[in-house]
């Protein structure tokens, strides 16, 4: 087997395939985020992936969530020590497993390598073992939009069709210092006491891949609305806000309990508010003033303690 490292979000992920698989062929969006790997430096993730047509003899376990979302249909089983995730591409009609460990730092994956679609299915693997994996790291993958300029970066969340998207468009073409750090996965991460965001391989629909972070300027929640209000959301209200668009196992009482005391940490560490809104320039407008406002006299609080 061939390794291969990855750097994201300043974490390193190994990746085992079979030698005459190529990585850059299969996950084309993983190429800004390539490194060499150094002896004895320590992987967030270890991955490695049987492509063999070889019949099924990983645990079953005991269903615990069944989903279709954009990465197909998705069936996760608790095992005694670990999870088994099944997954089929939306076009493939083939199922490919992935044996983790209770904390997702070591994952075994049978992939057929039949299977057309097997980077895509790759690459959505690799997206929900990073997004566990990372959570005892103080980290956490987060569902959102998220542009950056003048040295910060804003994250935008809501409901799939909420507008996450379309609200860091009209940024962009508001304020032409922006620019998209990522359209659909980000990372958020706690770093000497203040919160940074990362661009990471997972973007959605938009082909955004960049392997840069920086310090979270604010996370806003959108709401669809007929008129423009921004409201601030501080510490529990905060926390509520940033809840619903994390990546966690939600029954895994481990994984959660850590995901809840990092947003804590967060919800106090980052201006937060709910934007109710119109798909419009004015909203992008109101909310960075609103934004940048609660940011200053957060700071002035610090400055006078």
């Amino acid at each position: 087997m061939k390794q291969y490292v990855f750097d994201i979000a300043g974490f390193r992920v190994g990746l085992w395939l079979p030698g005459e698989w190529d990585a850059d062929g299969l996950l084309p969006s993983f190429r800004p985020f390539r490194c060499k790997g150094a002896e004895g430096e320590k992987l967030i993730l270890e991955m490695r992936v049987n492509g063999e047509n070889l019949p099924d003899t990983f645990p079953q376990g005991e269903l615990l969530e069944e989903m279709e979302n954009d990465m197909g249909h998705v069936r996760l089983y608790v095992l005694p020590e670990g999870y088994r995730v099944d997954i089929s591409s939306p076009r493939g009609k083939k199922v490919h497993t992935m044996i983790a460990e209770r904390c997702f730092s070591r994952t075994e994956v049978k992939l057929c390598d039949t299977e057309p679609d097997k980077g895509y299915v790759l690459t959505s693997l690799l997206r929900i073992a990073f997004s566990q994996a990372i959570l005892p790291e103080k980290a956490v993958s987060v569902h959102a939009s998220a542009v950056y300029g003048n040295g910060k970066a804003y994250l935008f969340m809501g409901k799939s069709g909420t507008g996450k998207s379309t609200h860091s468009a009209l940024w962009m073409s508001c304020f032409k210092e922006f620019d998209l750090l990522n359209d659909d996965n980000p990372v958020i991460r706690m770093q000497q006491g203040k919160v940074w965001a990362y661009g990471t391989p997972w973007s959605g629909k938009t082909p955004c891949y960049k392997n840069i972070g920086m310090p979270v300027g604010g996370a806003i929640r959108l709401k669809q609305a007929p008129f423009n209000r921004f409201l601030q959301k501080k510490d529990a209200n905060a926390f509520v806000i940033l809840l619903p668009a994390c990546s966690v196992i939600r029954k895994d009482v481990c994984l959660n309990g850590l995901l809840c005391d990092l947003l804590a940490q967060m919800a106090e560490g980052i201006p937060v508010g709910l934007l109710e809104c119109l798909p419009n320039k004015e909203a992008a407008r109101l909310c960075r003033k609103e934004i940048e406002n609660v940011e200053i006299e957060r700071n002035q609080i610090i400055e006078k303690n």
